[in-house]
């Protein structure tokens, strides 16, 4: 399963999530059922930023989700954002890389 959430930042805040992110990211790679773990910008809105993570199931991610680790950091990531930040819950229909080897 995969949870995608977007957040969008107060500006002056974005460094400092990134910071925490970079603090705690391993803890997150440790949680029971944890896969996967990425943290994205957007190019044009510097302020927005994506976790992509990778989770054995929902259930999985529901625990780390009840976990006083999640709470702790949520508490310290949500007084940085100007909106609401959105989160989906997916599951991959299709994957397919256009590998093709690149002479130089």
């Amino acid at each position: 399963m995969i949870r995608i959430v977007k957040m969008t930042f107060k500006l002056e805040e974005v460094e400092a999530f990134k910071a925490l992110f970079e603090a705690v990211k391993q803890k997150i790679l440790e949680q029971k059922g944890c896969q996967h773990l990425e943290l994205w910008q957007d190019k044009t809105n510097l302020n927005i930023l994506f976790t992509y993570s990778k989770w054995d199931s929902i259930d999985a991610l529901n625990q780390y989700r009840n976990s006083d680790f999640f709470e702790n950091t949520w508490k310290q990531t949500k007084s940085k954002f100007s909106e609401k930040p959105q989160a989906w819950s997916v599951d991959k229909l299709f994957m397919q890389s256009n590998n093709k080897s690149v002479k130089s």
